[in-house]
């Protein structure tokens, strides 16, 4: 049984960790895993990696109520505790929870996560594992360090990258659309939407190609629907690139994936490629995007591995394996377009509404 922690403000909810505490009495010896999201709990990105790292422990033979006990806590950073005071206080507080549960290993989900809290245990006997790292390890370990080489990390950390699969995705999209010359890529000021662009960049140098990409980058709500409008009228571009998903308007409010995703579907009558496939149930058209609890799987993995024994720095890094070929059949409908069926086929998901 997962006790879910929700904080807000840093006040953590004493009724759901003793709740926690209780399920740990169903199995004795169990493992203890802490997995802290860097979001909301129902988050894009984070809820596939969670259920992916309770598969991938299952398959390394730690199951919940036999000899596996997890602990979810949220931090909320996109959606309400998106301030650095905010933040500042939500790892506080992950900090409580985590010297109270007294975990064996400590599951990080995407970056802030990381940042905030999980380089917070560098160097000491808790080992942690990461789970849709954006940024470049080596920038994180010129602040705390925690690296070696990739390949033998040599402390306590060790993890999951997260790859767009950029090139992958521009040549799936251009077998369907038969043209495709110029990817139009907006993102956001975040750190995760800094690195997500850094990684766009690199990926695209990463080999001869003869795409040609614009980018953008915008933290206001009000520019991006500017930016937006303009992009999708724009003759010359062929596909959308969305990254920007956490956005302000002028009042203060703030825009996540799904408002953002959604406004721009109703408005843009252009094709658009999914960083992450559950973006395709927010309508847009698909193609290829990471597959977050294929990534989840590997974390669960490694976990598994230092709780049989092994030791994180023995453990090298790895590179998300997998991405999800992933359609929405009414966006394609709605925009004109026919995805061929040997595509189709070859889909690991398609939705028809």
């Amino acid at each position: 049984m997962i006790a879910h922690l929700r904080t807000m403000l840093g006040v953590v909810l004493c009724g759901v960790l003793c709740l926690g505490f209780a399920s740990a009495g169903h199995a004795q010896n169990a493992k203890r895993v802490f997995i802290l999201h860097s979001y909301e709990l129902e988050h894009v990105c984070g809820g596939p990696q969670h259920v992916g790292v309770l598969r991938g422990l299952a398959e390394g033979g730690f199951t919940e109520g036999v000899n596996l006990v997890a602990m979810a806590f949220a931090m909320d950073t996109k959606r309400v505790n998106n301030t650095p005071e905010l933040m500042r206080r939500q790892a506080e507080a992950a900090q409580e929870a985590i010297a109270a549960y007294k975990p064996d290993v400590l599951v990080t989900l995407d970056d802030n996560a990381f940042r905030m809290v999980g380089l917070a245990y560098a160097n000491t006997d808790l080992p942690v594992v990461f789970s849709g790292l954006n940024v470049r390890p080596e920038k994180y370990a010129e602040k705390v360090p925690w690296l070696d080489t990739r390949e033998q990390p040599g402390h306590n950390i060790t993890g999951v990258l997260e790859k767009l699969h950029t090139l992958k995705a521009l040549k799936v999209q251009r077998s369907i659309l038969k043209k495709l010359d110029m990817v139009y890529v907006i993102a956001d000021n975040s750190p995760t939407g800094e690195a997500a662009l850094t990684q766009f960049r690199e990926e695209m140098a990463s080999e001869p190609h003869d795409f040609l990409w614009r980018h953008m980058v915008t933290d206001s709500w009000e520019e991006y629907q500017q930016l937006m409008l303009a992009a999708c009228t724009d003759p010359e571009i062929d596909t959308i690139y969305p990254m920007a998903l956490l956005l302000k308007d002028a009042k203060g409010k703030t825009y996540t994936a799904p408002e953002v995703l959604r406004w721009t579907t109703k408005v843009c009558r252009k094709p658009s490629i999914p960083i992450n496939y559950s973006f395709v149930k927010l309508g847009v058209m698909g193609g290829v995007g990471v597959d977050f609890e294929h990534m989840g799987i590997q974390t669960g993995r490694i976990v598994a591995r230092i709780l049989n024994g092994e030791k994180p720095g023995d453990i090298g890094l790895q590179q998300a394996e997998r991405y999800a070929l992933v359609f929405n059949l009414a966006r394609a409908k709605e925009l004109g377009i026919v995805i061929p069926e040997d595509i189709l086929l070859a889909a690991d998901y398609v939705y028809s509404e």
